[in-house]
Formats: structure tokens, sequence, C-alpha cells
């Protein structure tokens, strides 16, 4: 199973190939920001590369998702950083109904927990570039 990758932020449409994860049901394409990092070797820390939670919604963006595939709604770009950030750890507020700056503190603190942030990539993708006539036909849509 594979899953494409068109980069969103320019008029070239720039296309990474995917080999997904096994949970993953169908070859599809999606968006990604031309400046994010390459994705890291499993074990390594997150860079902020973005494809996992591009590819597939973890627990936590099911729940504030409300969906079982496709990018998660809470994954945020950050242009001054140039990585992808989970919102649920950076910006709980904008998700959740949270009521105060300590409430919006152990949001984030939990959704750190929840998405094992720190332990390293489990993201079992590996990008390869498409070819430009594969890119032309690519489906676009999220």
């Amino acid at each position: 199973m594979t899953v494409a990758f068109s980069n969103f932020f320019t008029a070239c449409p720039f296309i990474d190939h995917i080999a997904a994860a096994p949970f993953m049901s169908k070859d599809r394409t999606i968006y990604i920001a031309p400046d994010a990092p390459a994705k890291p070797a499993t074990g390594a820390p997150c860079n902020g590369c973005g494809l996992c939670c591009l590819a597939e919604p973890c627990p936590v963006g099911i729940l504030v998702s409300r969906r079982l595939h496709g990018s998660c709604k809470a994954l945020l770009w950050s242009q001054d950083l140039l990585r992808y950030q989970c919102g649920m750890v950076s910006a709980p507020a904008r998700f959740v109904p949270v009521t105060g700056p300590r409430m919006a503190a152990w949001v984030s603190r939990l959704a750190r927990r929840m998405i094992s942030a720190d332990v390293g990539c489990d993201a079992d993708l590996q990008a390869q570039p498409l070819a430009d006539s594969e890119a032309e036909g690519a489906d676009t849509r999220l």
C-alpha cells in the first residue's frame, strides 16, 4: 500500500511516494509543506516531518479529527520553525474546549504522553520521489 505526498505551498506539483503502513486502506495523495524536514529513521527523535500525521491520525487525532482515515486536523505547520507540530500539544485550545492556561497545559501534557512525544519516530513510512508523469495524474484530495 502506498501514499503519495504532494506539496501545496508551491505551484509545481512535487510528489513524494510513501510506502505506507499496513493499516492504510488505499493509495492516495496528500499535501505536504516543501520545507518540511525529511522523515527521520525509525527510533530517531521526531523532527516534525509530519508524514505520520498526514498519513493517518493517531488515537488523539482520531478523537480531535473525528475520523479514522486521512490527515489529522490538529496537525499544524509552523513557518517559523519549518516543521509540523501537533496542535494538541502546542495549541490545544484551538481544538478542544479548555478553560484557562492551566487546563490547556494539562491537555498539552496529556497529548504529549498519548502520542509518545520524545520516544522516537515510529512511523513505518518511506518517502520516494514519483516521476513527473505520475505526479500529473495523481489525486490531490485529502
